[in-house]
């Protein structure tokens, strides 16, 4: 065991000395937005995204940073005006979903700090602006017949949800990808949604990550998209794109 830790300590020393020849190396696919492309936006929600949300203490300074609100407000308003449709992805926890037995590290914080929280899938009392709610600003977008909300995913990725599906059923192939947390939701989305055969961007501004002491989830996810993704946007570079 400690060879196998000596041996990675190595090799990510080497890495990160080798690091700027090898990411001029890895090449950058692109992408063309076109009639089988969507939008997806993961978590637009209050607990994330607004001064009173309960991961603004961690969260926040990576918002601000990337103008993360504006932004997506930027590609709601992109996608009503060229008509791209918009998939939601949100996260909600039911109250069955706190009688979970084990649950991972941020698994376990989201429960304690009652992030995303509702009573149940078939009421909606409490929920209007609840932590679980749309960021009041996007509302007037999200009601509207271009946006699609599918099922909420319950971790990370939308292995549980029906965004998949439902994206299948629209005929749409290519992904633009958006929303919180980069390193977390969003990375997941961006992950899963490869694996069943589409195209993926990111655009790499309208989206934020926890940072603290020690740890910058920020870096960590855009040095992935990179890596991941058949591109990676800013929100201005998207909409050049789109003229």
């Amino acid at each position: 065991m400690k060879s196998i830790l000596f041996n990675s300590t190595i090799l990510m020393v080497l890495l990160t000395a080798c690091s700027p020849s090898l990411y001029a190396q890895i090449p950058d696919p692109g992408f063309t937005v076109d009639n089988s492309t969507a939008i997806v936006i993961t978590d637009p929600q209050n607990d994330f995204l607004s001064p009173d949300g309960v991961t603004w203490g961690v969260i926040g300074e990576s918002v601000i940073k990337n103008k993360t609100v504006e932004n997506l407000e930027t590609l709601f308003k992109l996608a009503e005006a060229k008509g791209i449709k918009v998939f939601i992805s949100p996260h909600y926890y039911y109250e069955h979903d706190h009688k979970w037995k084990f649950e991972g590290a941020l698994e376990k914080l989201m429960h304690n700090i009652g992030m995303f929280d509702r009573g149940d899938q078939l009421n909606k009392e409490g929920f209007e602006g609840s932590g679980a709610d749309w960021l009041p600003r996007y509302k007037k977008y999200i009601e509207k017949d271009f946006v699609t909300v599918v099922g909420p995913h319950k971790i990370y990725g939308p292995e549980q949800n029906d965004l998949s599906l439902q994206l299948r059923k629209q005929k749409i192939d290519k992904i633009v990808l958006a929303g919180m947390s980069g390193n977390l939701c969003v990375e997941s989305h961006l992950r899963e949604l490869l694996e069943d055969g589409f195209e993926v961007a990111v655009v790499v501004d309208a989206t934020a990550s926890a940072v603290a002491p020690g740890y910058d989830g920020n870096v960590a996810a855009e040095i992935n998209y990179r890596f991941v993704a058949s591109h990676v946007y800013t929100t201005e570079e998207f909409k050049q794109s789109l003229k």
